[in-house]
């Protein structure tokens, strides 16, 4: 029988057979895993955005990206461009969310649905997850930090720096406090997170804001003024020497706020006029270019240059020793040229050409209104008021003291009664000023009219200062310079204003008294009692019109209400009314009361000299000296 087994030859053959079949097999199931990859793949995405997809809530799975990024654009991106409220320190502020560089990216948002893994085990996890893409903004930092510098300056509170001042010789230091200021950095991180969100209005952020002078260097300072009067400082020249006192050191040491300390500075000609007479000698003072008024217009008076010391130097070599011991305080300066302050050519380009206007207020004699209002003229004469700046009546004329030249006249006091004070009168003098600067058209900053009518003044056009408590104050709001003369006799006192006109008339329109107000009695049998006649009180309105080229070119209202002042009668018993009143309505007074002849005016409203007043003798005030009624109140003059 035949053996059936195979020859060694046939071996081969068998085993690439079955390798081939293995091959085929494991070739298909690859395939077949593939397919069904891929079926797995186009369910998870979709025909482009993987389904599930949603940014902010907003379903997009199963759109294709253009479709997704329209809905995007419609839904989030429209409303995000919506004005963004942005509440700071209790204000709200409307912010443009376009200019303030914030931008929703609907086409990078859905980019990032891209690049599914073909990981069967990745595609089922994506088949059966929600997948939420975080939104694409875009920030332009400096439109944004643009947008919110307008908002840090509309809700800054500065900080305030400390001040260092000399009282006499003693240094008096008040410390500073922070300021509060919009935290931009945090204020900017904020909107940026809130941005899609709800439109609730999103919360600033704000910061304390320190002083740029630290409590440390402000005690520095401090010491640097103790040591700057400790002893007197040597002045030398080539030709003469001279101490500057430790008291006029106090009197030309400020300190300003710069780079962080409390910088010591100097007024040189403060200085200077502490050691004139001493260098007087070696010295031509020169003159500043001032004006003349010469047949009714203004002339320039030429300027000269003079030789000295320079008050510049001067502070510059002084402040360079204050630290110093005793031994070292010693300076050199030169002899030179002292420039003029304001030149010839200078004074010429002001345009002081013509007079602007002039008035002249009227009252009775007495002789403290002749010193007290003559002293106040005097301060006032040649007063040049520099374009933009503002004239002050109290920094001007200076407190009223005895040493500034002043002596005690009648003031209205408390409740309308006269009482005597230092510088009484000195309202006539204010009531002049203003008045005049009413007519030529200046700013007026602030007038107080006295608490009762005066019968010498207009009403409604008249002032009063009171020193340390309010001022008068008006501002020369034209392009030129206005030059200030104040001349007086005995029993009046005339100011004019020269310049350049603005307009071709300015001029007062008086309105009716309304409001009327009756006048009391007071009944005072003390030694000091200064009777008085009664005035009504009432609210009156002036107008002053502006004319230009013929016609009216502006108007202001200035409103003036006047209390009633008292009759006061000296020396009686109050009567008692049939109610047991000790005071009666006011009326015309009674004989026996204390209405003066000084209180008459003539038709046009200025005041008849009291009969027996000699201009020219002195008088001690007594009662008929006093105002009509009223100068203001305690140091108002």
């Amino acid at each position: 029988m035949a053996d059936a087994r195979h020859s060694p030859d046939d071996r081969p053959d068998a085993s690439a057979s079955v390798r081939q079949r293995r091959l085929l097999l494991v070739g298909a199931g690859i395939l077949g895993t593939a397919l069904a990859c891929l079926a797995l793949a186009f369910i998870a995405l979709g025909p482009g955005v993987p389904r599930g997809t949603s940014v902010l809530g907003v379903q997009i799975g199963g759109m294709s990206a253009e479709e997704a990024a329209s809905v995007l654009q419609r839904q989030i991106a429209d409303p995000a461009a919506e004005p963004i409220r942005l509440r700071v320190a209790d204000q709200v502020f409307m912010l443009d969310p376009g200019r303030a560089g914030l931008r929703f990216d609907a086409q990078a948002t859905v980019a990032q649905a891209g690049g599914l893994s073909l990981n069967p085990i990745d595609l089922v996890r994506e088949l059966f997850a929600d997948r939420q893409l975080e939104p694409v903004v875009t920030v332009d930092q400096d439109a944004l930090d643009s947008s919110l510098a307008d908002v840090a300056l509309a809700v800054a509170t500065p900080a305030v720096e400390p001040t260092l001042s000399m009282k006499g010789k003693r240094p008096v230091l008040v410390r500073g406090s922070d300021g509060q200021g919009l935290d931009t950095e945090a204020t900017a991180a904020a909107i940026e997170q809130a941005f899609l969100g709800s439109r609730k209005a999103i919360a600033g952020v704000m910061a304390a804001v320190p002083p740029t002078v630290s409590a440390e260097s402000a005690a520095q300072a401090r010491e640097f003024a103790r040591a700057a009067v400790s002893a007197p400082v040597l002045v030398s020249t080539s030709e003469s020497s001279a101490r500057i006192k430790p008291r006029a050191i106090a009197r030309a040491l400020s300190f300003s706020a710069s780079e962080g300390r409390l910088q010591p500075v100097l007024d040189g000609s403060v200085l200077y006029a502490s050691v004139a007479d001493k260098l007087s000698l070696v010295e031509n003072p020169g003159r500043d270019a001032s004006f003349a008024i010469v047949d009714g217009r203004p002339k320039v008076v030429p300027s000269r240059v003079g030789r000295g010391v320079s008050n510049e130097e001067l502070a510059a070599q002084v402040l360079t020793v204050l630290d110093k011991s005793r031994p070292e305080r010693k300076v050199a300066v030169s002899i030179g040229r002292r420039e003029p302050k304001l030149t010839t050519e200078e004074a010429k380009a002001l345009g002081v050409t013509e007079q602007l206007s002039t008035f002249t207020q009227n009252f009775p004699y007495a002789a403290y209104r002749v010193q007290n209002i003559g002293q106040a003229a005097r301060n006032i004469n040649g007063t040049l008021l520099m374009p933009g700046e503002t004239f002050s009546m109290n920094d001007t004329i200076k407190e009223r003291t005895e040493a500034n030249g002043y002596t005690v006249g009648f003031v209205v006091g408390p409740g309308g009664v006269f009482a005597e004070e230092l510088g009484g009168g000195v309202s006539t003098a204010t009531t002049a000023t203003w008045t005049a600067a009413f007519y030529a058209g200046l700013e007026r900053v602030f007038t107080q009219a006295h608490s009762i009518f005066i019968s010498r003044y207009k009403p409604g056009l008249e002032a009063t200062v009171a020193w340390g408590i309010f001022d008068m104050k008006f501002r020369n709001d034209t392009p030129n310079a206005v030059f200030i003369t104040a001349t007086t006799t005995n029993t009046s006192i005339t100011v004019s204003m020269w310049g350049t006109k603005q307009y071709d008339d300015v001029k007062a329109e008086f309105g009716d008294k309304r409001n009327i107000v009756p006048f009391t009695t007071v009944y005072d049998k003390s030694k000091k009692c200064l009777g008085q006649s009664g005035v009504e009180g009432f609210t009156i309105d002036v107008d002053r019109v502006f004319d230009k080229g013929g016609k009216e070119v502006k108007r202001e209202k200035i409103t003036t209400l006047y209390r009633p002042a008292p009759e006061v009668i000296c020396g009686k018993e109050k009567p008692q009314d049939e109610f047991g009143s000790g005071t009666k309505p006011g009326g015309s007074p009674k004989p026996g009361g204390s209405a003066r002849p000084s209180d008459a005016v003539t038709p046009n409203g200025t005041a008849k000299p009291s009969p027996g007043a000699k201009p020219g003798k002195p008088a001690t005030p007594k009662p008929t000296d006093a105002p009509n009624p009223g100068e203001g109140a305690p140091q108002l003059g």
